[in-house]
């Protein structure tokens, strides 16, 4: 069954890269990105963009790490600390995000998280290619609403070995009213109008957070993670409503899954509170932890302490705890 997983990967790798090459990336320090052309969509052209530390001698295992919304691979130090634990690391920018938006399209929209999957296996394909047989897929956020449900389209035949997911979006922060009646409203007719804007801009506080010139440690593109996001339509509510009732439903992934998260959220207003440095004020980490064992069979679940939402771009004491937690389940688990 994995050969022929290889060989239907190593098909999809030639069709959509035939003249496809690395080169230095935006990070710096090595870092190598590479774009894929993929199929045109309704909006036009396409691109995703794979970015690579340069491979370790003779390390035949991997790890691929997949963005949320509004952002895209800029954290080297995830990077970094792959690589000194002796894996070779990769990350994905998903179409419409980061390195792949093009000038025809609207950042980070899709009609269905589906749209993701040709370029989850576009990545995959590649990282075999390049000489690795055990892969492990990180995710967060949106990511870790995508990544899942690209598994479980896989069924029996899955492409890695696990699944390890950073506050991934299993389900939205909201009250009762939102949540039961004005977003299945929205997501009913985002069927008909996708395209229909229905939330403009958002609140800039978890930027803030984030980025060094305001509260923050971190520094990154804001052309490509936004400050104040980006207006929301229909169609994408419509694509994260169905992915999250998938996820419900259950999954029964067949490979251990790590889900982490928060041990506290916090909501996020104009106005700056200390607590957004130390809490999740983009989910509600509760849903978090009770949807994970939906997932699959084999699901380990852990809070970080004082963890913001992108728990590696935590306060330094939180963030170690977090790479702590990854890389010990990952030695538990034989990877």
């Amino acid at each position: 069954m994995r050969r022929k997983l290889y060989f239907t990967s190593l098909l999809i790798l030639l069709a959509v890269s035939l003249y496809a090459q690395y080169v230095p990336d935006v990070l710096g320090d090595g870092y190598l990105r590479r774009t894929f052309q993929m199929p045109d969509d309704y909006e036009g052209k396409v691109v995703c963009t794979l970015v690579k530390k340069p491979q370790l001698p003779d390390v035949k295992q991997a790890v691929l790490y997949i963005h949320g919304y509004n952002d895209y691979f800029f954290q080297k130090q995830l990077g970094d600390s792959v690589n000194a634990h002796g894996y070779n690391f990769y990350a994905m920018d998903l179409r419409k995000y980061g390195r792949s938006i093009l000038p025809n399209q609207n950042p980070f929209f899709c009609k269905s998280l589906t749209e993701y999957f040709a370029d989850i296996d576009t990545a995959l394909a590649t990282i075999r290619s390049e000489g690795n047989d055990r892969i492990l897929l990180m995710a967060h956020s949106t990511g870790g609403l995508i990544t899942p449900l690209y598994l479980d389209s896989k069924k029996d035949n899955l492409p890695v070995d696990g699944l390890i997911l950073n506050s991934p979006f299993l389900d939205w922060n909201f009250g009762w009213f939102m949540e039961k009646v004005a977003i299945p409203a929205v997501a009913f007719i985002g069927r008909f109008l996708p395209n229909l804007t229905v939330q403009g801009y958002g609140i800039a506080s978890y930027a803030h957070s984030l980025l060094k010139q305001f509260k923050g440690e971190w520094e990154y593109d804001t052309n490509w993670k936004m400050i104040n996001g980006h207006p929301k339509k229909a169609g994408w509510i419509k694509a994260i409503q169905e992915g999250q009732r998938k996820v419900r439903k259950g999954l029964h992934l067949d490979c251990p899954v790590l889900v982490m998260s928060s041990d506290k959220s916090y909501p996020e207003t104009k106005e700056w509170h200390n607590e957004y440095l130390s809490s999740d004020i983009v989910l509600d980490v509760h849903d978090i932890q009770k949807y994970a064992p939906k997932l699959g069979e084999y699901v380990t679940r852990d809070t970080i302490p004082n963890g913001i939402h992108d728990l590696i771009l935590s306060e330094k004491e939180s963030r170690d705890h977090t790479y702590r937690t990854v890389f010990d389940w990952m030695n538990r688990k034989g990877f």
